[in-house]
C-alpha cells in the first residue's frame, strides 16, 4: 500500500508546478489537460474555459511522488488540516528549500534548532500549501 498527495489547485496547477521545479527542483512526469482526455468529460462538470487547465500531473519531488490537478472548479484553493514535510540532510538544503517555498508565501514558524533537529521551520506557499522544512540525521 502507498499513500500520495493530490493537490487541487484551482486553475493555477501550472504555475505551482513551474514554482515547486524552481524552488524544489520538482520534476513533471506526467501532465494530461483537460482537452487531451481519451474521455470527454460530463456536461457542465469542467467549466466553460478549463480545455487547457491540467486534468491531471504527477511530479517527483527528491523521490517522492505528488500528484496535482486544476480541479473542477474556479474557487481559491483550500489546503488546509495538513502540510507536506521535506527531510533535508543538510542545513544549508533547509535554508534553501524553506527561502525558495517561503516566496511569496507566509513563514508559521521560522527556520530554527528544536530538541529534534537543527533546522525546522514552517510555512504556507504562495498557493496556500503548507510545508515544514526538517534536517534528518542520514540513514
Amino acid at each position: 500500500m502507498q499513500v500520495q498527495s493530490y493537490l487541487f489547485f484551482d486553475g493555477r496547477c501550472e504555475q505551482a508546478l513551474e514554482f515547486y521545479r524552481k524552488a524544489l527542483g520538482a520534476k513533471v512526469e506526467m501532465l494530461m489537460r483537460f482537452k487531451e482526455s481519451p474521455e470527454p468529460p460530463p456536461p457542465g462538470m469542467v467549466p466553460p474555459g478549463f480545455d487547457d487547465k491540467v486534468m491531471h500531473a504527477s511530479f517527483r519531488i527528491g523521490d517522492t511522488v505528488v500528484m496535482a490537478s486544476d480541479g473542477c472548479t474556479e474557487r481559491e484553493a483550500n489546503f488546509q488540516g495538513f502540510s507536506l514535510s521535506l527531510a533535508v540532510e543538510r542545513e544549508a538544503d533547509a535554508n534553501r528549500v524553506f527561502d525558495a517555498l517561503a516566496d511569496g508565501g507566509k513563514v508559521t514558524m521560522p527556520l530554527a534548532q528544536t530538541c529534534w533537529s537543527p533546522r525546522f521551520g514552517m510555512l504556507t506557499d504562495r498557493f496556500g500549501v503548507g510545508w515544514m522544512s526538517n534536517v534528518v540525521a542520514p540513514a
